[in-house]
């Protein structure tokens, strides 16, 4: 082999390595297990995933799990008096149970913990009591039991300090704060971020369930609390799809519409629960945003004719007639949905309800099915 081939060759070899080990960071699901991360700790399988792709949980004899999220990040989560193993790799957080004194910035995530009946370990909130729907938050914020310790990009280091912070839960909106979470671990706090929000299928999104049931020591919970969503999805899969058209969407407060894109999990959930997402194509660029805006010309021009109307109440609140939506913007009176008297709305609490996501493809089952008479739990049709 002369010395150019030799160059080609071993060139090869080294992108090969680095294609590999970039893609175990960015997909957690299909990755490797890790079986040798220290002399002392003997592997004994990984956790069983149906949906979720942005976590993995390795196990090991004596009860020890480690938890790797699609950032790369890894945590060991060692047993309460179990000792923690020597060696570790280099780039491994240890997390020793029993876990308290959390600071949960991740809104999403609140609902995993209540559903574990794991609210008591988080000390401290990144939102305020007043915008809390899931009720033992607002509870515990309101006996004192968790306190507000400011948002994800203000944080308030004088009270996470005080209160002994153990561990902070961020969304990805980290990111856009990477000064926050140098700070946080400059005070030995160690730093999860949750990327439940990047998974593809709905109910990956609540699986997520199972990496907090192994961080707090309660898989059983954790997998009792998951099939039970996952049942209600398997009750409706099969069926035939009803062919019938559905816009989600909400209007900004300058006029615009704003839509989810065709990848988003909200399109997904209405073709899970038999329907047609209205825009067959939108905004899938790879972009991680899941909305976008669109002026009411062509939202007009695209969704006059969809079957059905859902409104978006996350932003600005519920409506309760569809006079106000009209008031909002006249031009929906056109809308084949508004002539059949096929609107509805979201409840403000549905963005929160992240362990009722399979109910909520229900409910737009049931709305495509039954209309008006449907039984829902997070939408409603507006008088």
């Amino acid at each position: 082999m002369n010395g150019r081939k030799r160059y080609l060759f071993f060139f090869c070899i080294i992108c090969a390595v680095f294609l590999v080990s970039c893609g175990k960071t960015q997909d957690t699901g299909g990755a490797l297990e890790d079986t040798d991360i220290c002399p002392s700790l003997v592997y004994d399988g990984r956790m069983e995933l149906d949906y979720a792709e942005e976590f993995a949980v390795d196990y090991y004899e004596g009860g020890y799990a480690l938890m790797t999220v699609s950032d790369g990040s890894r945590f060991l989560v060692v047993p309460e008096n179990m000792p923690v193993p020597e060696a570790l790799d280099a780039d491994i957080v240890v997390l020793q149970q029993p876990m308290d004194h959390i600071y949960l910035a991740a809104t999403a995530v609140m609902d995993m913990f209540q559903s574990l009946d794991g609210l008591e370990t988080i000390r401290l909130s990144g939102t305020k009591a007043e915008n809390w729907y899931v009720e033992g938050a607002k509870a515990a914020m309101a006996q004192g039991d968790m306190l507000y310790a400011g948002k994800y990009n203000a944080p308030d280091y004088e009270r996470i300090l005080s209160e002994g912070c153990r561990l902070a839960i961020e969304n990805t909106m980290i990111h856009h704060a990477p000064e926050v979470r140098e700070k946080l671990e400059s005070f030995g706090i160690p730093v999860l971020v949750d990327y439940s929000s990047y998974e593809s299928h709905p109910l990956g999104r609540t699986e997520w369930v199972k990496f907090y049931g192994t961080l707090l020591g309660r898989t059983e919970e954790a997998q009792k609390t998951f099939h039970a969503q996952k049942k209600v999805l398997e009750e409706i899969s099969g069926q035939e799809n009803t062919g019938k058209t559905v816009a989600y969407f909400y209007i900004t407060t300058n006029g615009a519409v704003n839509v989810r894109k065709s990848s988003d999990y909200v399109p997904k959930m209405i073709e899970l629960a038999g329907g047609k997402y209205i825009f067959g194509n939108l905004g899938d660029d790879g972009s991680r945003s899941s909305s976008l805006n669109m002026q009411m010309e062509e939202f007009y021009a695209q969704a006059k004719d969809a079957d059905y109307l859902i409104y978006n109440s996350t932003i600005d609140g519920e409506l309760q007639t569809v006079d106000q939506l009209l008031g909002k913007c006249n031009f929906l009176k056109d809308f084949k949905a508004v002539k059949t008297g096929n609107v509805w709305c979201t409840s403000e609490n549905f963005y929160q309800a992240s362990m009722s996501l399979g109910t909520f493809i229900s409910d737009v089952h049931q709305m495509l099915l039954y209309g008006k008479e449907a039984s829902t739990v997070y939408i409603y049709p507006l008088a």
